[in-house]
């Protein structure tokens, strides 16, 4: 991975992904999975959409379409100022969290390695695979045997929760509808992805 990658630009999908300094936990009490998405919806519901997530112990994935700056120019930024580019939000995400962490855990000093990783992502098989990828990377890393076991994903909410923030319409369609969906994640296996996501989790 580059030291020093591009900032994220306006009108891409890109495969969002971060874990802890020094390969330490991100998420040290069970409480802090669902903090960390409140946080995550608080912070990039002005820049990105949400295609799919998945948070594990010390690292964490999201496929997101950061959007036309057409459509984001004009907004605040939660500090009350004017518009920022689109990695800031990312940025500000990671660092309230820790903020958060840091306090309830009494540690001290940064949690996230930085700079946070991006991937952009260029056709619509990519991004199909990569939500697949991110679903299955519970069991790709043997913390459950079958991925559907794993509660900190978006895979549940985009073929059961009935209200959701996540992008479930434009993934499902893409997928050809959920029947479709739920096949190809248990037709295609984590080993098959090889090293074609290079996380270095």
């Amino acid at each position: 991975m580059p030291t020093n990658p591009l900032p994220l630009s306006f009108g891409n999908y890109y495969h969002i992904f971060n874990r802890g300094n020094n390969r330490e936990n991100i998420f040290i009490q069970e409480r802090n999975y669902s903090y960390f998405m409140e946080l995550w919806w608080k912070y990039t519901f002005q820049i990105a959409e949400t295609y799919a997530y998945c948070l594990l112990r010390n690292h964490f994935h999201a496929a997101v379409f950061v959007k036309r700056e057409e459509d984001v120019t004009g907004f605040e930024n939660l500090s009350g100022h004017k518009f920022i580019q689109p990695s800031q939000y990312f940025a500000n995400l990671f660092n309230a969290y820790t903020r958060g962490v840091n306090n309830a855990t009494q540690r001290t000093g940064a949690l996230f390695e930085r700079p946070f990783e991006r991937l952009r992502v260029t056709n619509e098989a990519y991004l199909m695979r990569l939500i697949i990828y991110i679903h299955q990377n519970p069991q790709k890393h043997n913390f459950v045997k079958d991925f559907c076991d794993w509660n900190y994903s978006s895979y549940h909410d985009l073929i059961f929760e009935p209200q959701t923030r996540l992008q479930r319409d434009k993934v499902l369609e893409m997928f050809g509808g959920r029947e479709n969906f739920i096949r190809l994640h248990q037709e295609i296996q984590p080993s098959d992805f090889a090293d074609e996501y290079d996380d270095q989790t």
